[in-house]
């Protein structure tokens, strides 16, 4: 595999609206974009920072892979997943697979700002939840 940058770490929290004026102040930046993924069944708010992006995750259902989350963390949330850019994505799906990792996603699919994504699971991931990104649209 070979990833060209930390794309953005993904937060969970509970409610954006409370989120972002936290964020804001603690990194010193506006919000640059709010976006609904409905087949996620989340709303994600964007932070830019130096090359990299953080991510607020909040739920928009009960069902929703977040709210599961934020329950197992004591309704809190906190540090979800980290992603990284890739180029090519279903050949380093493809190669990841073939290293031993196990993959959520075995097919790339949709994600917010309009990259192409899936996940790799964190049992094989040392416990980290792993997203690989590509931009298609550049």
């Amino acid at each position: 595999m070979n990833p060209t940058h930390i794309e953005h770490i993904g937060i969970a929290v509970v409610s954006l609206d409370e989120s972002i004026p936290v964020f804001e102040k603690m990194l010193g930046t506006k919000c640059y974009a709010i976006e609904e993924v409905k087949d996620q069944k989340v709303k994600t708010a964007f932070f830019k920072v130096g090359q990299t992006k953080i991510e607020l995750l909040e739920p928009t259902s009960p069902e929703s892979t977040i709210a599961a989350f934020i329950e197992k963390n004591n309704g809190k949330g906190g540090m979800h997943h980290i992603a990284f850019a890739v180029e090519g994505i279903e050949n380093q799906l493809a190669e990841a697979k073939s290293l031993g990792f196990r993959l959520i996603d075995e097919t790339p699919r949709g994600g917010a700002e309009g990259l192409t994504i899936a996940f790799m699971h964190p049992k094989s991931t040392c416990s980290v939840l792993t997203e690989l990104c590509e931009n298609k649209n550049k």
